[in-house]
């Protein structure tokens, strides 16, 4: 069975383009264009994985994390969030807020492959 990911950014270029790596490499992947969306595709397929942009329209990603951390249904899905911002607050903020993981755009596939991969150790 194929480990599931979604993907929650509202730029549909990087959604294509990770998208068609991740399925590329085996993966079977989701996407939410928004925050509302992204906690309810979370709730609906129970990725292994959560990519998440900080920057979106009417909920930040930032947001996102804390509903998702909260949730008992979702509470235990690695996240790494995925974001143009890249200040050690930024980061911070992340972490602190229960991210696996910091990816700073623009970023490398492969180095994006590899942290889906890492993070998907985390529960198995």
């Amino acid at each position: 069975m194929a480990h599931r990911v979604l993907v929650i950014d509202d730029d549909t270029n990087i959604v294509k383009l990770i998208q068609l790596n991740l399925r590329m490499e085996g993966f079977e992947v989701f996407t939410a264009p928004d925050g509302r969306s992204g906690l309810a595709a979370a709730r609906e397929h129970s990725p292994h994985v959560i990519i998440l942009d900080v920057m979106m329209p009417g909920m930040s990603g930032h947001e996102v994390l804390d509903q998702l951390k909260a949730d008992p249904l979702t509470e235990n899905i690695p996240v790494l969030m995925l974001t143009a911002l890249s200040a050690a607050s930024d980061i911070a903020q992340s972490l602190i807020g229960g991210a696996e993981w910091h990816l700073t755009k623009p970023f490398e596939l492969t180095e994006l492959t590899e942290m889906v991969r890492r993070l998907l150790s985390i529960n198995e």
